[in-house]
């Protein structure tokens, strides 16, 4: 009496929010992307502007990790990793989940290549990340890679 049905679909949210949703959707789907053009052209200061000025980078796999936290350290990390590494990442099957107006987490899984020997398989793995939207833009907070297939030496996360 009163209750809703237990099986009632949820309440429809008005067209400006829905389009809000879709647009900060779009606009966190676009970072991976944005983040393999940057790592596959070695620029390291496009990758670190899409890092929050204190944004982490976290390099896991099942021995032991490594963080580089704010924008200085974040570019030591990038350009420790270009003198070791030439990452291809192949970043696919994006979730994502709104946190509010200005937060949100997801989690994108990576294939990653090296472009130094044609482009052989070193790794697979995937990423866990927080993002935040500062001044309109969305930016990561954090990024967590957990390696599952090995072959990236976690040496070459290291801010050095």
């Amino acid at each position: 009496m009163g209750s809703k049905p237990i099986n009632s679909p949820p309440a429809e949210k008005p067209a400006d929010q829905l389009l809000r949703e879709m647009a900060d959707r779009e606009a966190i789907r676009d970072l991976p992307i944005r983040y393999s053009d940057c790592l596959c052209r070695s620029d390291i200061d496009g990758v670190v502007r899409l890092f929050t000025k204190d944004g982490t980078f976290t390099a896991k796999n099942e021995e032991q990790e490594v963080v580089s936290r704010g924008t200085a350290d974040l570019k030591k990390m990038y350009k420790n990793m270009f003198k070791n590494l030439y990452p291809r990442p192949f970043a696919h099957t994006h979730l994502v989940e709104l946190q509010g107006a200005d937060r949100a987490t997801g989690r994108c899984y990576v294939e990653m290549r090296s472009a130094k020997i044609n482009l052989e398989w070193i790794g697979t793995g995937y990423y866990e990340d927080e993002y935040a939207k500062v001044g309109g833009e969305w930016k990561f907070a954090s990024r967590r890679l957990t390696e599952v297939g090995t072959g990236i030496p976690l040496r070459n996360f290291m801010a050095g």
